[in-house]
Parts: structure tokens; C-alpha cells; sequence
């Protein structure tokens, strides 16, 4: 796909930096887990894989290597193009650690993620940001880890994968969004590994036969964690915490507000916590990424969703670089008014990273 230049200034809330081989991370380790990483790589489980493969071709950097791998060229190929003033790199194996059966090791992994990104990334360049990773099986340990690293200036976001043992509402969770409110980080969902190591199937009704199903259904663990996060509290104990929804699509969330809603009508005893509607709570605190945005036959069915969802002021633009389902900012969304398209490309996430 060819990227046409851009004059709108663009902040992409999600761009995927990879490490072009496991030997990169190493430094960054401690024993047991340097010899380990050393002899047999990172050993993430995926149980769905992309039969077209997951990176786009022509992100390869010119010496070669993996897309996404080389700081420099991302500049040249994805933010000089498209006159981004900011990207928020998302990482892309570890957003998955949570899933490993061993703790410790994910821990480490995590930590040694954290460092890499810092120091062979946001400090190559003003541009970057980034969202760093934890290991959410293990509570006091990760916000031990966000203490540690959040304080950084250009660290905006704790990433976590969608797949999870436990709904991320439930108070096993808590000190991880006490630690992220206390540093001013936004928690960021982020999709991959659903159904893999061990999380619970990506569906509720068990696991999918291919990529093309398991792509499609991911928007329903969304809506789980969702509902989980809001009907638990954690907006009324944590009020200045918030939630982006990224690559999950956004076309789900209008049913989802009015479903909670009107349930909530009825069973309001079950969640006596809560002191506003359930969608209010969404529209407080929770933001969603543009990709990959649902593309109707007819525009104004796009429309109303984002008429339904208030979509100029919750939605932030992501193009998912360098993965298959890029979105090029100067093709999607070209028909929504100039002053929503310059909130979601652009004023919303500058808002929301006080950039």
C-alpha cells in the first residue's frame, strides 16, 4: 500500500515496534531468564495465525530484518509521510506475557521489555511514546513495575492483552489501576493472543476454527471486559483512571451502552457501587481506537454509530503500522466533518497524554 502524504497533523495511538530478534531483549535480562531467552526465544503462545502473515511487505526496512524493527524507517515510511507529531508505540509479543504459565518469567520478560523500549526507542526520538507492558497474573508485582517505569516522561500507557483468566473488573486487579491512576497512565486493551496459553477461549462459546473467525469475534471479548470493568466500580474507585479499547472495532459499543443500560434499570441492587448509568461511565472514561474501523456499504450507517457513541470525542485515530490491516489516515474517515476528524486524528489523544 502506498502512503500518500498528509498535511492534518496525526497522532497514531497505535503503532507496532518489533524486536527484530530475541538476542535484542537479552541484555536487558537477569538470569535464570537471560540463558533461557537466549536458548529458545520468548516462547509466547499464539493460537491463531494470519494466513496472508501478519506484517505488511513493504515495511521491511531496507537492510532487511522484520517490519517495525528499525526506528529510523518508521520515520521515513510511517510519521515524515503522514506529518504524525506522535506515535504511541504498542509493542507486539509482549503485550501477550500475561499468558505464559510461568509468572516469574513474565515478569521478567515485561521488565526487560520496558527498558529495551526506553532505551532503543523513546530516546532515539521526540516523536515516540510509549505504552509500556506488564504481567497481569501477578498484581503487586506489575504495580511495582508501573512505579517503576511509569514516571518516565514519554511513557503514556500500560498495555494489556484482551485474553484474561479473570474479567479485568475484579478486584484481583485493583493495585494494578491504583498503581496507573498514581501515575497518570491510561490502561490500554490490546488484542492478539485470545484463546492462546492460559487464557479462556477467545468466544463464549469456545474456540473458533480459524483466523477469519477469531478476527471477527474479538469485538465480543471486548464487550465482556467492559462490562466487567464498569458493573465491578472501578471507575468509582478509581475516577481518574481511563480505559482505551484498541483494535477491537467500534460498531459493538452503541447495543452494548443500551443493553447495560436498561439491565442495570432492573438489577441496580446487584451493583450498589455504581452512582450513574452505566454508559456514563463509558463515555467518562472509556475511549476506543479507529482500527480496524467498520467500513459499511453505506457511509451514513458509519455516521450514525459515531453520532450514537459521540464518536469525535472518544475515538482516537490508530493505524496499526506495520500489521497487514493498516489504516491510512488519508483514506478512511474522509467523509466525516473536518472538526470530528481533526478531534479523533489529532485533539483527543494530545488531550488524553497531556502531550
Amino acid at each position: 500500500m502506498k502512503i500518500i502524504n498528509s498535511q492534518a497533523k496525526i497522532i497514531d495511538c497505535d503503532v507496532h515496534n518489533e524486536i527484530a530478534s530475541h538476542m535484542e531483549l537479552v541484555p536487558y535480562l537477569q538470569e535464570p531468564w537471560k540463558k533461557i531467552v537466549t536458548e529458545f526465544g520468548f516462547r509466547i503462545p499464539f493460537m491463531y495465525n494470519s494466513p496472508i502473515g501478519v506484517l505488511r511487505k513493504d515495511a521491511v526496512p531496507p537492510g532487511g530484518g522484520t517490519p517495525g524493527s528499525d526506528w529510523k524507517y518508521m520515520l521515513k515510511h510511517l510519521v515524515e509521510p503522514l506529518n504524525m507529531e506522535h506515535v504511541l508505540l504498542t509493542g507486539d509479543t509482549f503485550i501477550h506475557v500475561s499468558n505464559l504459565p510461568d509468572a516469574d518469567y513474565a515478569c521478567a520478560l515485561a521488565s526487560a521489555y520496558n527498558d529495551y523500549l526506553i532505551e532503543q526507542w523513546l530516546e532515539k526520538s521526540p516523536v515516540f511514546k510509549g505504552a509500556m507492558v506488564i504481567n497481569m497474573q501477578d498484581p503487586q508485582q506489575a504495580a511495582r513495575e508501573i512505579d517503576r517505569i511509569g514516571p518516565h516522561p514519554d511513557i503514556k500507557a500500560v498495555v494489556i492483552c484482551g485474553a484474561s483468566r479473570i474479567p479485568y473488573g475484579q478486584r484481583f486487579y485493583h493495585p494494578i489501576y491504583e498503581a496507573a491512576e498514581r501515575n497518570g497512565l491510561v490502561m490500554m486493551i490490546h488484542p492478539g493472543s485470545e484463546g492462546s496459553g492460559i487464557s479462556n477461549p477467545p468466544t463464549g462459546a469456545g474456540y473458533l476454527s480459524t483466523y477469519l473467525q477469531w478476527h471477527t469475534s474479538l469485538s465480543s471479548v471486548y464487550m465482556a471486559q467492559l462490562i466487567s470493568i464498569v458493573c465491578e466500580g472501578v471507575f468509582e474507585k478509581f475516577p481518574g483512571l481511563k480505559f482505551i479499547f484498541c483494535e477491537g472495532g467500534v460498531g459493538w459499543l452503541p447495543h452494548l451502552m443500551w443493553r447495560l443500560d436498561k439491565n442495570y434499570k432492573g438489577l441496580r441492587w446487584t451493583a450498589p457501587w455504581l452512582k450513574k448509568m452505566p454508559s456514563q461511565y463509558i463515555r467518562e472514561h472509556c475511549l476506543l481506537t479507529t482500527q480496524p474501523i467498520e467500513e459499511p456499504a453505506d457511509f451514513k450507517h458509519l455516521q450514525q454509530i459515531f453520532e450514537m457513541i459521540d464518536g469525535e470525542n472518544i475515538l482516537l485515530f490508530s493505524s496499526d503500522y506495520p500489521h497487514w490491516d493498516f489504516d491510512d489516515p488519508t483514506v478512511i474517515l474522509k467523509r466525516l466533518p473536518e472538526e470530528a476528524k481533526r478531534k479523533i486524528f489529532y485533539e483527543n489523544a494530545k488531550q488524553l497524554f497531556k502531550l
